[in-house]
Formats: C-alpha cells, structure tokens, sequence
C-alpha cells in the first residue's frame, strides 16, 4: 500500500528535547496566532458561503455497505462515512438542489475490508459508476456539467484510481467519469496520475477519542531527539493509529520533493514543518542539528495553536475548524465556478465507455 510513502513524510518528528529544555521552554505557557493568509483562512467559516445537495442513494451505495462491516468506521479510511453524516445536518445543506453550488454523492467505496481490516478496491469502479448513472438518469444536474460541480471523498491509498498497487494504479488512472469531479482524497503527489488539478487533499481518518486517550501531558520530559514510524496504522499491534507520532505532537519533518499536504492552503505547513529535500537525506542530522533554538520555539508556539490540531481531526461531533469544514472551505474558495464547467445542450466530454472491460460490468 502507498501509505509508507505519505507517512514517511509526516512522522519523522522533531523533539528537540535536550536543546529546548536547556531554554526552560514549557509548551503549556505559550502558543502564537497563525498570521497572514493561510492563518486566516484556516479559522475561516463556511456555512453561508455555500450550499450542498446530498444525493438520496439507495442504501446499498452506502447504509447497507457500513452495516456488514462496521469496522469500516475506524478505519483510516472513515472519512467518507463522516463527512456523509456531518453533510446531513450541516447549515450548509439545501435540500432545493436549484440552489445548490455543490452536489454530494455518497458512496463507501473503501467499506470492502479483508479479515485483517485492510480495504479491497477492487469492485469500487463498478460501484461509482453505477451510482453515477443513477444520479445522471434520476437528476438533472450532473448533465449539466458531467460531475464539475459534484464533490465526491475517495479516500483510498490511490484515490479514484481504485488500486491499493501504485503500478497498477497508474495504469487504470481516475475513473474517467470523474474526471470533471472535485475529488477529495488523501493522496497527494505532484505530478501523479492519480492526483487530479483542484483536488483537496485531506488527512487519514483516526478516532478522535482514540487519539485523545493516548495523548500523553505537554511537560512530560523529551528524551527523543528525532522518531520515525513508518505507517500511520499498524494493522497488527494498533490499527486504528492511536500511537501515532509517539503519542505527542512534534515538529514534523517533511522528506517528500513531490509531496502536498493536507488543506495546504490553510495549514502553514512551511511555518511548523521542516521540508529536506530527498537528496539531502544523508546530511538529515546536520540539517535538524542546526536549526536555530528561536526558530525551534515558534514551530513549537504555532503547533501548540488549537486551530492547527483541529483542522486535522475529524471528530464527533462535528467542531468549528474542524477537517470537516476546511473541506467546505476547500470548496467554497473554488466558487463561483467558471461559466465553461456548464456544457452546451447535447455536448459530451467524458466516456462512458472507457476504462478496463471488468469496469463497465454491472454493480
């Protein structure tokens, strides 16, 4: 799975501990406001600056699928299961699709777990393309625009490309009915098949509960200098993350040349992180060795801010700033849309015949 390859990127944490404490720096006493323009975005609020319509499925795109296997809904892949029910009793949605700036469909297309909870893929192209010929034969709306102003989560490893194999993955590409679609997904490289323009990317789903209770106190003593965990989850010892980074924020370590990071536009991940280049690898200890003490506290201040932890979590029930609503803020930030997303009466771009013979088969 292209787990290590993210996480690889987000664990490697800096702790700093001999230096900071040589400084008498307490995390508890201080934290600093995240100026300028991403700052403020991140504290932005959505509702009022947008509306959404939730398609009504069937519930065997979704209900149905979460009954057979509830342990769907701690997995790291969770994400489309909430954000589905936040949607229901969000202000932000209208139930007069006339008024609708964005339309939602639900869909668990990760909700396929293996005996050791690890999702199949494998039907999820036959899933989504049968959900989207019912909402294009039951609605008008996505005629309208062939999916450019519909918002679907496809939080797998890679996407909408519905392959746990990078390889394979490449090879198949996004769904090619959703290439007009806004996808919000966790996958993001630069220059991948399976990242499309105007993505959001969003970070893996962990039990907020979970994360909390392993939470350890801000003046525990550090005696790390630099840890790395190669997997956000441990299918075996702690599969639904809650050991994640060691149990305490750090200052993240960013070796990923192509990598974006979750609501990059809203979190100043150059502020609170420290990005190596991959060839500079080997010259890690002198790079992190050398950072200076005052630059080290205002990481620190900055990641000890409320708004940075909340806009990674998604917790329940929903909270101001909350991953939940940096997605509609995502969102919203890309309204209005362009007058060339509505299609002339009778024009096509996508094809629904394209892609492998084993996606066209029936649902």
């Amino acid at each position: 799975m292209r787990i290590g390859r993210w996480v690889f990127a987000v664990v490697l944490c800096i702790a700093f501990c001999s230096r900071i404490e040589a400084f008498k720096f307490h995390r508890t006493q201080q934290t600093e406001r995240i100026s300028g323009s991403a700052g403020d975005v991140l504290e932005d609020d959505p509702v009022g600056r947008l509306k959404v319509f939730v398609y009504e499925l069937p519930s065997k795109y979704n209900k149905k699928i979460l009954q057979k296997d509830p342990r769907c809904l701690t997995h790291m892949f969770a994400a489309e299961i909430f954000m589905h029910r936040f949607l229901l009793s969000s202000a932000v949605r209208t139930f007069n699709p006339e008024e609708a700036d964005w339309f939602y469909t639900p869909v668990y297309t990760t909700c396929d777990l293996t005996a050791n909870g690890l999702p199949l893929p494998f039907k999820s192209p036959r899933m989504m393309r049968s959900a989207i010929q019912l909402i294009s034969s039951n609605w008008p709306y996505w005629n309208r625009t062939e999916g450019a102003d519909h918002f679907f989560i496809v939080p797998h490893d890679f996407g909408a490309c519905f392959h746990y194999q990078e390889e394979k993955a490449i090879e198949r590409g996004i769904l090619p009915l959703l290439q007009r679609a806004t996808l919000v997904q966790t996958l993001g490289q630069r220059n991948h098949v399976c990242l499309n323009n105007g993505s959001i990317i969003i970070p893996p789903y962990a039990p907020p509960q979970k994360m909390q209770t392993h939470l350890i106190p801000p003046t525990t003593p550090r005696s790390i200098f630099v840890y790395f965990r190669g997997l956000f989850y441990d299918v075996g010892n702690d599969p639904e993350g809650g050991y994640y980074a060691s149990r305490i924020g750090c200052i993240p370590v960013i070796i990923a040349d192509d990598i974006v990071l979750p609501f990059a536009d809203a979190i100043p991940w150059e502020d609170i992180g420290v990005f190596v280049a991959e060839k500079d690898v080997s010259k890690l200890d002198t790079i992190l060795t050398s950072i200076p003490i005052d630059e080290i506290l205002r990481k620190q201040r900055l990641l000890a801010n409320p708004s940075m932890k909340q806009a990674m979590l998604f917790p329940q029930p929903a909270q101001a700033r909350d991953a939940f609503h940096q997605i509609l803020n995502g969102l919203a930030r890309k309204l209005p849309h362009d007058k060339s997303v509505y299609l002339k009466p009778g024009e096509k771009i996508l094809n629904w015949t394209a892609g492998p013979a084993g996606d066209l088969k029936p649902w």
